[in-house]
């Protein structure tokens, strides 16, 4: 079975395209979230290898969200997704220990090659 991913995005539109994108190449969607705050405690419940995380969402955004989870799991794999012009808050959501970023709309390749990158991080890291 591929790595377990919760998917993070107050748009149900952007969870479900992401869902599809990395469902059919293996990848098992443990959970899904619409908020940060709801993000924190199903990462809290479920325990994914990774998570994709919106930066704009309501309650609690996807930087406070990323300081949150972690808190709990320095080790964690966040990965961001933000719209065009949403730079600085990127590198601040990088600065608070994303791992990386894609661009909406989504690239399916661009956001395999990123999962697939920080997952062999953490793989590496884990047999290092």
């Amino acid at each position: 079975m591929g790595a377990r991913i919760l998917i993070a995005d107050d748009a149900i539109f952007m969870r479900m395209m992401i869902k599809d994108i990395l469902t059919k190449n293996g990848y098992e969607i443990v959970g899904e979230a619409g908020t940060g705050t709801e993000a924190v405690l199903k990462f809290q419940q479920l325990k994914p290898d990774l998570v994709t995380m919106d930066i704009v969402m309501p309650e609690m955004g996807g930087i406070e969200a990323v300081k949150s989870i972690i808190k709990i799991d320095p080790s964690a794999n966040i990965l961001m997704c933000s719209a065009m012009g949403q730079k600085a808050l990127v590198i601040e959501a990088i600065q608070a220990g994303a791992k990386d970023f894609v661009v909406k709309p989504f690239q399916p390749s661009r956001v395999l090659e990123a999962v697939a990158r920080i997952l062999q991080e953490k793989k590496d890291k884990d047999n290092g």
